[in-house]
């Protein structure tokens, strides 16, 4: 018995130790984009909403993914309680591209954080705050047919915010404007 304790004592410690993870629903979302600036095909929309379970404004910190896992652009976005903000795929998410190429497919990773002063500056310093939910419309292969899906919810992990927050920091000092996203409609 003493044996067993000492083990689960050991594991719990161990667990502890290898690194803060925000398992907590809504603080990071993960979605994929298709077709995007793809002639024919309609333009996707990424809806984003603070369902109000955090104490006033929070930021959406939007992450955009090319294909080769590299940060294309990034900003961050208000959102008040109860509010829905929208943005276009193709011109608020991929049409400043920090590389110039524009994306037709890529990942976008959506951290809720905490407001600056009142602001949601470029997220080059990531506090998540647990406080939101996104839907993403998938523009899919054949004939261009439309579905949308809830953003599903991932672990955060001290590790994934340094990430994230270094890559950000790399478009402001090297971007000179490129690699910004926008933040659409509404709030």
């Amino acid at each position: 018995m003493r044996r067993i304790a000492l083990l689960v004592a050991c594991t719990l410690a161990l667990a502890l130790c290898a690194g803060t993870a925000w398992g907590q629903a809504d603080t990071l979302k993960v979605d994929y984009f298709a077709n995007a600036n793809t002639s024919g095909a309609p333009d996707g929309t990424v809806r984003i909403t603070s369902p109000g379970t955090a104490a006033g404004n929070v930021c959406a910190s939007i992450f955009v993914f090319d294909p080769e896992q590299e940060l294309s652009e990034c900003c961050s976005c208000l959102l008040t309680p109860d509010g829905l903000r929208t943005l276009s795929v193709n011109t608020d998410l991929t049409s400043n591209p920090l590389t110039g190429v524009i994306l037709s497919t890529g990942v976008i990773k959506l951290v809720s954080t905490i407001p600056v002063a009142g602001a949601c500056p470029l997220p080059t310093a990531v506090k998540p705050e647990p406080a939101l939910r996104a839907w993403v419309t998938h523009i899919q292969n054949s004939n261009f047919s439309e579905t949308e899906t809830g953003s599903v919810d991932a672990t955060l992990s001290t590790g994934e915010i340094s990430s994230l927050a270094r890559e950000c920091t790399a478009v402001k000092i090297a971007g000179s404007g490129h690699g910004v996203c926008s933040c659409g409609t509404g709030d």
